[in-house]
């Protein structure tokens, strides 16, 4: 079966067509539980106190305890829906029956009921195991690998990842915090769960008490992504992508970095990469530095603003030359 990103099973459950058996891996406890109970849209709110099921078995380590919290499983996965077309049932710790303690008989005996049921799942019935890391050289792993479909919880791929995983933590501590927050430190940190984790953490820390969290807690707290990456402008420019060099400027510039430093890398751009790369376009690119630096000294205008040009600029002249030296 196949291994799918968080993304891709949300878009599986807001199309309706989830499939029978899956397996919620990854050290993010947080980020797991979430993913599980978004499943829940699958049934009508209304409906959904005959439809969902949450099953707890973190106790269940060995003995009639497992066997019973199997039997339990096992009859919540074989029940019908009611009045929808997908039941819907949640099983958290997972590991503690598919990995028990103790081997024993009573063990045996479940794991002998998890094979048939992982084998030939119901597809009436959306059957989530939320479990921590799993060995992956066990039985049952290679079974579940065969049959249910596996997500790895630790994977953010986009920009609405990271502000979905912010808000879940967030969340978890029974605080709130603004939506452009929520945007500005998924910006920041981009789909780099350590980096946002870090961040977060020490945000909920530096507003232990308050009730919201504000875009100035953000800005107090959690640095700007080009403080990770200081040459991502100079790249961008390299690349002539004018929106993602004038993204990493703004990036820099709230990080307050003196707009002299910012000239000196652009100049160092200019003279090293451009007689190599775009060796056309030199000419017009000292001049845009030259006339950046008298506007700067002269106090001529916005820092930022005349930063933004020249980038504007020599995004335009590498592209421009570029393109005349393929015809």
């Amino acid at each position: 079966m196949p291994t799918l990103t968080p993304s891709a099973v949300r878009k599986q459950v807001s199309a309706g067509r989830p499939d029978p058996l899956y397996l919620l891996q990854g050290e993010d406890e947080i980020e797991k539980s979430a993913l599980a109970h978004e499943f829940e849209a699958l049934v009508d709110a209304d409906l959904r106190p005959f439809n969902v099921e949450v099953i707890h078995v973190g106790d269940a380590t060995s003995g009639e305890r497992l066997v019973s919290a199997v039997s339990m499983l096992v009859a919540a996965a074989r029940t019908l829906p009611m009045m929808v077309s997908h039941r819907v049932v949640i099983v958290s710790r997972a590991e503690t029956l598919l990995a028990p303690k103790r081997e024993s008989e009573a063990a045996l005996r479940a794991h002998a009921e998890l094979e048939r049921l992982f084998s030939a799942p119901d597809p009436r019935t959306v059957l989530i195991l939320v479990a921590a890391g799993l060995d992956k050289r066990s039985r049952m792993f290679k079974l579940l690998t065969r049959h249910a479909t596996l997500v790895d919880c630790g994977v953010l791929e986009d920009l609405g990842d990271a502000e979905r995983w912010v808000r879940n933590r967030v969340a978890s501590q029974g605080i709130q915090i603004e939506p452009r927050a929520v945007r500005l430190l998924a910006e920041r940190a981009g789909p780099d769960v350590a980096r946002l984790r870090n961040d977060v953490d020490r945000l909920l820390l530096y507003a232990l008490g308050q009730p919201v969290i504000t875009v100035a807690d953000v800005v107090e707290v959690a640095g700007p992504a080009a403080l990770q990456d200081e040459w991502a402008m100079p790249n961008a420019i390299e690349a002539g992508d004018a929106a993602a060099a004038l993204r990493q400027l703004a990036l820099v510039c709230d990080a307050g970095a003196p707009p002299e430093k910012v000239l000196g890398q652009l100049g160092w751009l200019v003279r090293t990469k451009f007689p190599m790369l775009a060796p056309a376009a030199l000419p017009e690119a000292v001049d845009a530095l030259f006339r950046t630096d008298v506007d700067l000294k002269r106090s001529a205008g916005d820092p930022r603003v005349l930063l933004e040009r020249l980038v504007v600029e020599l995004c335009g002249a590498r592209r421009s030359r570029l393109g005349g030296g393929r015809r």
